[in-house]
């Protein structure tokens, strides 16, 4: 069977990493290795080492904390024997026996798969908006019913809860495993700083230029986010414009088309500060028209 390791890149939820590694822990087959990459503003070495006799644990205390450079730490303190690596979030948990399924997928795997998503057992419904599901805003390449594909806009569709196994276009980063080879020459990309959106779609995305991805259906886990959202609205609002936009670009795909989309999610935030009284979303859409206004007149 295939050596993994995984890597945590953390930050201030000592709570939810005791969850992950205890998640850990518990699998029936544990992986061969753990990297803690600790951004917190007060260390967790101390939930780290409640593991230490179980897990065989590498923590790395990291500053200032950023979760691609985080990820990309934990690459460089990889053992050079090790087959897989893996990247958890701190508030994910894996189902029991979920990394032996998955190592058994990998086993038969074909030779062009590059990576391999657990399949999240709790993914929010999704329901698109009646904008998205209009035929123009597909032609457009806005808004497609399939999962996980990368759209010529640089939007992404979700993957949600799968039934089968599924190939996509990207891999969300909250429980990954990807071939160890592949990250000696491709990193997550630090220009996508602090709390990195969309880091994880570019990441997989270049990867998928020569590898095949998938969701494996039979290899869960469950994703605990904090009900206390921790974002700044307004931050996030000019985080998302500027991210998508480098995305895009990196990616030669359709700026007009992009900005289409953003256009439309900056009316969809809008309603919802209206109709809800979102405080967060009104601050999303003041961060998105600062951004707007930014790359426009600079």
């Amino acid at each position: 069977m295939k050596t993994v390791c995984f890597i945590i890149a953390t930050k201030d939820r000592p709570d939810d990493l005791r969850k992950m590694l205890r998640s850990l822990a518990d699998q029936s087959v544990r992986p061969d290795g753990v990297i803690i990459v600790d951004g917190s503003d007060e260390p967790v070495e101390a939930v780290v080492t409640e593991f230490a006799t179980v897990l065989e644990l590498n923590y790395i205390r990291y500053r200032p904390p950023s979760a691609a450079a985080q990820r990309n730490a934990g690459i460089r303190a990889l053992s050079p024997g090790t087959d897989l690596a893996g990247f958890l979030d701190d508030d994910a948990a894996l189902e029991p026996g979920a990394l032996e399924r998955m190592l058994a997928y990998w086993e038969a795997a074909p030779a062009d798969l590059g990576g391999c998503a657990f399949n999240m057992i709790n993914h929010p419904a999704m329901q698109a908006g009646l904008l998205k599901r209009t035929r123009i805003a597909e032609a457009l390449g806005l808004y497609s019913p399939t999962p996980g594909v990368v759209l010529p806009s640089g939007w992404q569709t979700m993957i949600g809860e799968v039934n089968q196994t599924t190939y996509v276009d990207w891999l969300p980063s909250g429980a990954v495993i990807w071939r160890a080879d592949i990250l000696k020459t491709c990193q997550f990309d630090e220009f996508f700083i602090g709390y990195s959106y969309l880091e994880d779609l570019d990441f997989s995305f270049t990867v998928r230029r020569r590898w095949r991805l998938a969701v494996v259906a039979d290899a869960c886990y469950g994703h605990y986010p904090s009900p206390v959202r921790h974002l700044d609205g307004f931050r996030f609002g000019r985080t998302e414009i500027r991210n998508r936009l480098y995305f895009v670009r990196k990616h030669q795909l359709s700026v007009p088309r992009c900005w289409l989309g953003m256009i439309s999610r900056l009316g969809i935030t809008v309603g919802n500060a209206i109709m809800y009284s979102e405080i967060f979303s009104a601050r999303r859409a003041f961060g998105n028209l600062a951004e707007i206004r930014n790359i426009l007149l600079p």
